[in-house]
């Protein structure tokens, strides 16, 4: 089995403005280097609102910071009169590294269907940028028992006609929608299913090497309390997309020194 290095994701939303992201960084930077957390081992990224990231970027980069960031959505377009869009090129000039692509709160407000999607997928990789693919059943589903089937057909929808190395440089989040921002969190079982079967899914697609490679996050209402827990018995597991605890940088910090320890008794076993 492949070792993945483990990410921990911050999707801020619409919250933080520029100055309160400024702070936030500086803050959980200095939590972490007081940790004397070990970057070489896991990946932190942070999702700012468009507004924010510019600010992000000034101060990963006078500090050398080792914190990626990145967008909550992209346009498909690279230019012209689309107003209020903001492009895959324009974020990679920002040098962002990662784009949450098909999120159910984007899905749901903004209609983002699967031919948009698809396209979004695409433009992030011709950027050179790392699209998180967000999947994930609703009560409904889970209600019917078809979680598993629903989320591999998601993914399937947005990747079938992606090329083998453009697949290995995705990354999946499995989003149970009946979790996010409820405090209900799936089972680390849950988890696992849902990690395993997105696996297996790519596995039949491309390759298992491919499929070893991909990193599949969990997003839920992940707190410092059921992360451990997600990461020890979900072994298809690779880290977390975290929302609200996101925005308090002691949480934050506490998910992500967690994740990482979890990763390296995994690896150690």
């Amino acid at each position: 089995m492949a070792t993945r290095k483990p990410l921990v994701v911050g999707n801020w939303k619409m919250n933080l403005d520029h100055r309160e992201a400024t702070y936030f960084v500086q803050k959980l930077a200095w939590l972490l280097r007081d940790a004397h957390f070990d970057y070489d081992d896991c990946d932190i990224a942070l999702l700012p609102p468009f507004t924010s990231i510019r600010s992000v970027q000034v101060l990963v980069d006078a500090d050398k910071l080792n914190i990626r960031y990145g967008a909550q959505t992209v346009s498909v377009t690279a230019q012209g009169a689309f107003t209020g869009d903001v492009s895959a090129d324009m974020l990679s000039a920002l040098g962002c590294t990662y784009v949450l692509v098909g999120h159910s709160e984007r899905r749901r407000y903004y209609a983002d269907d699967d031919a948009l999607l698809v396209d979004q997928v695409r433009a992030v990789l011709a950027a050179g940028m790392t699209p998180i693919l967000c999947v994930g059943e609703g009560y409904e589903e889970r209600r019917e028992g078809i979680e598993l089937d629903y989320a591999v057909g998601q993914v399937d929808d947005i990747t079938r006609d992606l090329s083998e190395e453009d697949a290995a440089k995705l990354i999946v989040a499995y989003e149970p929608v009946w979790a996010i921002g409820t405090g209900l969190v799936a089972t680390p079982q849950s988890a696992q299913d849902a990690a395993a079967a997105i696996r297996q899914h790519f596995t039949h697609i491309y390759s298992a090497e491919t499929a070893q490679k991909i990193r599949i996050l969990y997003g839920g209402s992940v707190t410092a309390s059921n992360a451990t827990l997600l990461m020890n018995e979900a072994h298809d597991m690779d880290g977390f997309l975290v929302g609200g605890a996101s925005l308090q940088a002691e949480e934050f910090a506490s998910i992500i020194r967690l994740t990482l320890k979890a990763a390296k008794k995994r690896n150690s076993l």
